[in-house]
């Protein structure tokens, strides 16, 4: 297996993006490999090793069908009802707590 070549922090050619650059430009992907990578350093841990993918070979990102605007509007109403007491926080119940804020300061009521 041929090692991919690997850049600088911000110092990547042109041509080049990471996953979150090409969903700001409209593009995906689309299949291709992994291009290159870049070794952004962090203190005190190994580096961070973000991939970068070709522009001129990432296709548009799929339209939103209907289908899954209801799924995603549907999992989205389930992360923000809380389990005790079924009402919508209004925001992502977080994790840590399991339950909304208000039941988690006053788990008696």
């Amino acid at each position: 297996m041929a090692t991919l070549p690997a850049y600088a922090w911000r110092l990547a050619p042109d041509g080049y993006a990471t996953r979150r650059q090409l969903r700001a430009m409209g593009l995906r992907p689309g299949g291709q490999d992994v291009a290159a990578v870049v070794r952004r350093p962090r203190r005190r841990r190994e580096p961070l090793l973000p991939n970068l993918y070709r522009i001129d070979r990432a296709k548009p990102v799929r339209p939103m069908t209907p289908g899954r605007a209801a799924a995603l509007a549907k999992a989205m109403t389930a992360r923000r009802t809380c389990p005790n007491c079924r009402r919508d926080a209004g925001y992502c119940i977080p994790r840590s707590l399991g339950v909304c804020v208000p039941c988690a300061d006053f788990p008696n009521d």
